[in-house]
């Protein structure tokens, strides 16, 4: 365990039990989302691709419509 993950579970035992539940739901449900969007993520990889192909083509074929955006200050 990394020393910062050490500091932030040595405040949490100082919370009431509650917010001690509330926080480990939360970092569960964070872990099981970076989880799922990996997973999520790697099996799209041809769909992905394909996309890819079919967005070159058409801005090769001059289908598409250039986006102008704000310049930032």
């Amino acid at each position: 365990m990394t020393t910062l993950l050490e500091k932030a579970f040595a405040q949490a035992r100082k919370l009431p039990s509650k917010e001690q539940d509330t926080l480990g739901a939360i970092i569960l449900d964070e872990i099981t989302d970076a989880d799922r969007w990996a997973r999520t993520f790697a099996e799209s990889q041809d769909k992905l691709a394909e996309l890819a192909d079919e967005a070159l083509a058409d801005l090769k074929a001059e289908r598409t419509t250039p986006v102008k955006f704000p310049r930032r200050k």
